[in-house]
């Protein structure tokens, strides 16, 4: 991976959003801007929050945002796509749980992804959005695959089970297919790691094909940026998807956890695209140039949670931002509640069964031209 320093390096130290220990970092450090957003708890019609849905990733479908739940999830959220009106922050709709096609029912994965599939992060396919991706995380808690498909399988330089690429059909009915799946590899070279919790935690789409995903950590401790091309033909293969590295300038750091945990891609007025990751650890946007011309920069984002008849307006202690995406000028952002640190949040007694049911909220930031300077 690129790493990108200054003539001189700087050293600072940084507290993370998780009341973790401090840590040193190198250059460069956060911008002086600070955003402040303020959220909303995603409701239903009858007023009920959304119960440990573990919300991962965010994308927009027919005006609606559209999440998914991970393997943590309470198992009635899981293997669903969840509707969510931007304007009101209300459920508007849950699928029903995906049906899987004749080719994942074959493959070596139907039974891991028939069950508690760990799966994080959307995209849509901007040349179909019908065509949704998700990727799976942590499968250290499923069954051992078959013998003869370990073998296929066991080179994925990086964790035992293979991360899987899965592709989603939305029916005309409504109804949600796991249509497709591919195992994808990282190459030796590339130095991931074998960190199962810590693998690949943001996807999103380019017009021409190009998906970004973001990884967590990798051997070093660094956060990292891969590509894939999706054409036509991309499933058409069982055999693994070998994953390619961009040019990119993110940062980077010599100690602590700085995860990306969401992406999302943005097209700035001058032409110039730019990914949007969610540094989840730290409460940071990060604006990360796709050219790799420039460092990325670091924003740090307050997380308010919205007044009401019985709480006024306050920070949140821990956010846990997940999923991102754009609509217009406005960015949108989706939490995924950290049971370890969720309750901290907890400083109005009224909002205190929300944090216990891990609810998660929806929140919202006007895209700022100096973002991009």
């Amino acid at each position: 991976m690129l790493k990108y320093l200054s003539a001189t390096v700087l050293i600072a130290m940084l507290v993370t959003a998780c009341s973790e220990p401090k840590d040193v970092i190198i250059s460069p450090e956060p911008t002086d801007l600070t955003e402040t957003t303020v959220g909303n708890w995603i409701l239903d019609d009858s007023g009920k929050v959304m119960f440990d849905p573990q919300t991962s990733g965010l994308v927009v479908l027919d005006g609606e945002l559209v999440t998914i739940a991970d393997a943590s999830a309470d198992v009635t959220q899981q293997l669903k796509l969840h509707s969510i009106s931007p304007d009101t922050a209300t459920l508007s709709a849950s699928s029903e749980r995906f049906s899987f096609s004749r080719n994942v029912r074959r493959s070596c994965f139907y039974n891991y992804l028939s069950e508690q599939p760990d799966l994080e992060a959307l995209a849509v396919d901007p040349r179909d959005a019908n065509v949704i991706y998700t990727v799976t995380e942590d499968a250290t808690r499923t069954g051992a695959l078959s013998p003869r498909c370990e073998t296929k399988y066991e080179d994925t330089g990086s964790t035992d089970y293979p991360t899987l690429l899965i592709k989603l059909t939305r029916k005309d009915n409504g109804a949600v297919e796991m249509s497709d799946v591919r195992p994808l590899q990282f190459p030796t070279v590339l130095e991931v790691g074998n960190f199962p919790n810590d693998g690949i935690e943001g996807l999103t789409m380019s017009e021409d094909g190009t998906l970004y995903l973001a990884l967590e950590k990798d051997k070093a401790g660094q956060p990292r940026i891969f590509t894939l091309s999706i054409d036509q033909n991309f499933f058409s293969s069982s055999d693994f998807a070998s994953v390619s590295e961009p040019n990119l300038q993110l940062p980077s750091f010599t100690s602590g956890n700085h995860p990306i945990n969401g992406l999302a891609l943005y097209t700035h007025s001058t032409g110039e695209s730019y990914l949007f990751g969610a540094a989840r650890n730290d409460n940071e946007l990060w604006i990360i140039d796709t050219s790799g011309s420039k460092p990325t920069k670091r924003i740090t984002i307050i997380f308010d949670v919205a007044g009401d008849q019985n709480c006024k307006q306050y920070t949140m202690d821990n956010s846990s931002m997940e999923g991102l995406v754009t609509i217009d000028n406005t960015l949108w952002i989706i939490n995924d509640p950290w049971e370890k640190n969720y309750m901290k949040n907890a400083t109005c007694e009224a909002h205190k069964t929300r944090y216990e049911d891990l609810a998660p909220l929806l929140f919202s930031i006007e895209i700022n031209d100096v973002w991009f300077d």
